[in-house]
């Protein structure tokens, strides 16, 4: 089967059989995507993540649909109505929907009215009506008179039961009307009148009275109507012309003119009505579903992939900064390996009295702990910490750093299992504080800790397939913590999870090896953690670092596998591996054609290269200082036509979100991205971007703050 999927795919994709071939085999051997992408790139043609995810998420969808098949076949097969001509239908059908229509008329079902007009003997009837020949059809149908079938009326009915079950399953039928829904659908939505007054309502509004053609309405808006109708709040429909569906069908089924042609128009029209019409409402309604779930989860895994591979900080002496009115606002200050070296609550915001003594306390604690920078959370009283921050640190002096940080999620973190472990004696706002510290140092280290959709850069995430979007987002992370790659003797269980070929209960191996042997001083000595074989080590070798190892390569992303080959070049130069990589000088001398082998290419040998010019370097840019506007703090300081400087906090496909530091985001629509067309907003932000907007307008009432980037 691999070879017809393999070509299935290759097809698809325009890409060479060959190269699909070795992605789905290092697939079924267990291969990581990331691995795969690295490491094995003579296999795949030098295939980026995406396009082996795209073979990936296809080869699953196609053996999904081969386990479809063979279920289909075994029922046929059981209720003996399987030929040889319906064999090689299944067997060579390769799309879900055609299966489905192929099996449709011997799905088991509960019982139908046709299958009661079967059960009184009326199927001979409704073929001699399709069949259209019979010219006086009332007196045939007389002789089916009996038992249950009380007249010829009620025989006729009958036999058009069966032949709008008929026309209902027949593929041709369902083609076109289905062509008619692509071309000719229309979505609408309706506010349910007991609820239009309500509340809960009142954010559906756009909704209450909505129609638009399907293949025009965008994923969130489809999105937006399916939360209303899950709420209680909305009906919506997805409809055609059903006279215009009837007609297409009878051009079908009625060949004639006459009585016969009357019976077969009638049932055609119940066929629509009742069963044809509601059933590829479904179909599309599943369909416009799907599409705009994986819309919306693509956005949020791109938005993710960005926030864990926003610019680290580094190792660095932090204050964390967790903002709060009523209860203070929680200050740690951490070591630059992160670790907690005091806690304490400062005011920021009240009588003057206590400003002056959390501006005295901020810099006591910035002395003594020798603070190098500072992260405060974005959260209520976010503004006021930070002025009162900055005004702390001049007092110190020096050039220390203010850094605003997302607090998405640090509440989920702060009551997790994994803090209380942690900090089993300290509260979860001590905990908070320092995820948002840790944060500005190590995004990624300290984001993997969280479930992804805590982390609050996605939109409708409770609304789409929520196994599309846990595969996703698992996937996304793993391929962020395998770019940049993991220290091995520093790295939590929790960023050691998502190294390519490891898992929870390999990560907890090996964090307890570290507590029992103390720090990794190789890669090799990777293989003495328990459980973690051959396979497992060809993994995640390549992923984990050493820094200033006694071998240099074991700090770089060079593959054990490959050190055999680096040697071998250091020993053609006359250096050493460490020299090798320290002068340039040696590495120009190198003829890489001279090293190509057999599974070792020019493509693996240029990573190499590029490796040993920069070992274990960091994809990640570095980060930025930003200021909000200081005239601004809340929604009511905003004026139409304002400049302010913002940070991106989200996007969506219909925009951005821009946090302009008043509390509450406004939105850049898509259309005022740019002083040109825009299909999609990634094109133009991305997530913490610094920029600057114009304010355009400011509805208090529905809170909604609408900003433009075209200056």
């Amino acid at each position: 089967m691999l070879k017809t999927l393999t070509g299935i795919i290759a097809k698809e994709t325009n890409l060479r059989e060959t190269n699909v071939e070795g992605v789905l085999t290092l697939l079924d051997e267990g291969c990581t995507i990331p691995f795969i992408a690295r490491y094995r790139k003579e296999k795949t043609g030098g295939m980026d993540e995406v396009a082996i995810t795209n073979i990936a998420q296809r080869y699953e969808k196609l053996k999904e649909l081969a386990r479809r098949k063979e279920t289909v076949t075994k029922t046929i097969t059981e209720q003996q109505k399987m030929t040889p001509e319906l064999e090689k239908r299944i067997a060579d059908c390769w799309d879900a929907t055609e299966l489905e229509d192929i099996y449709l008329p011997y799905k088991p079902k509960r019982r139908t009215k046709a299958q009661i007009a079967r059960e009184l003997g009326l199927e001979p009837l409704a073929q001699l009506i399709l069949f259209q020949r019979e010219k006086d059809i009332d007196r045939v149908a007389a002789k089916y008179v009996k038992g249950d079938v009380k007249d010829t009326e009620a025989a006729i009915k009958g036999a058009q039961d069966i032949i709008a079950e008929m026309v209902s399953e027949d593929e041709r039928t369902r083609n076109r009307i289905r062509q008619l829904f692509r071309r000719e659908a229309v979505i609408t939505s309706k506010v349910v009148k007991t609820k239009a007054d309500t509340e809960e309502a009142a954010k559906f509004s756009d909704y209450f009275d909505a129609e638009e053609p399907l293949r025009r309405c965008s994923g969130n808006r489809l999105l937006a109507m399916r939360r209303g109708e899950s709420e209680g709040v909305l009906r919506v429909s997805i409809n055609v012309d059903g006279e215009e569906a009837a007609e297409r069908v009878k051009g079908i089924f009625v060949r004639s003119a006459g009585r016969c042609a009357d019976i077969i128009s009638d049932a055609v029209a119940d066929a629509c009505k009742r069963l044809l019409l509601p059933s590829i409402e479904n179909e599309f309604a599943a369909a416009s579903k799907q599409k705009a779930d994986e819309e919306a989860i693509g956005v949020f895994a791109e938005n993710l992939r960005q926030l864990l591979l926003a610019a680290p900080l580094g190792q660095k002496r932090v204050m964390g900064v967790d903002p709060g009115i009523r209860t203070g606002c929680k200050v740690v200050c951490l070591d630059r390996q992160g670790n907690l070296l005091c806690h304490d609550v400062v005011y920021a915001v009240g009588s003057q009295n206590n400003v002056a003594a959390a501006e005295h306390k901020l810099a006591t604690l910035a002395r003594k702990y020798d603070i190098e920078a500072v992260a405060v959370g974005n959260g209520t009283a976010s503004r006021e910490a930070t002025d009162v921050v900055r005004r702390a640190l001049a007092a110190v002096g020096g050039s220390i750093n203010v850094f605003v940080v997302s607090e998405d999620g640090a509440s989920v973190y702060s009551a997790s299992k994994a803090a209380r472990d942690e900090f089993p004696d300290k509260d979860v706002t001590v905990r908070g504080a320092v995820s948002i510290g840790r944060r500005l140092m190590d995004p990624l280290a300290e984001l993997v800790k969280i479930d992804p959709k805590s982390i609050g850069v996605g939109q409708y995430q409770h609304d789409v397939d929520q196994n599309l979007l846990k595969q996703s987002l698992d996937r996304t992370v793993e391929s962020c913590v395998n770019s940049v790659g993991v220290n091995l003797n520093t790295a939590s269980v929790h960023l050691l999870t998502y190294v390519s070929g490891l898992g929870p209960a390999l990560a907890k191996n090996i964090v307890e090896y570290r507590r029992e042997n103390g720090a990794f001083a190789s890669r090799a000595q990777l293989k003495k953690v328990p459980r973690l074989g051959p396979a497992a080590y060809t993994q995640c070798a390549g992923f984990l670092r050493i820094p200033e190892a006694k071998n240099p390569l074991d700090g770089s992303a060079v593959h054990p596998e490959r050190y055999a080959v680096v040697e071998t070049m250091a020993k053609d130069c006359g250096c050493t591996v460490a020299q090798l990589m320290q002068s340039a000088e040696l590495r120009k001398r190198i003829d890489l054609k001279k090293y190509v082998a057999e599974e070792l290419g020019m493509p693996t040998l240029t990573d190499i290269m590029a490796e040993l010019e920069k070992p274990g370097r960091d994809p990640r840019a570095e980060i930025e200082v930003f200021e909000f506007d200081s005239n601004v703090h809340t929604p009511d300081d905003l004026m139409e036509g304002m400049v302010l400087p913002g940070i991106v906090t989200n996007i969506t496909k219909f925009g951005a979100f821009v946090d302009v530091g008043v509390h509450q985001d406004g939105l850049v629509h898509v259309s005022q991205m740019a002083n040109r067309y825009v299909t999609d907003p990634l094109e133009v932000v991305h997530l913490h971007q610094h920029v600057r907007v114009k304010v355009l307008e400011v509805d208090r009432k529905r809170k909604r703050i609408s900003l433009s980037m075209k200056l």
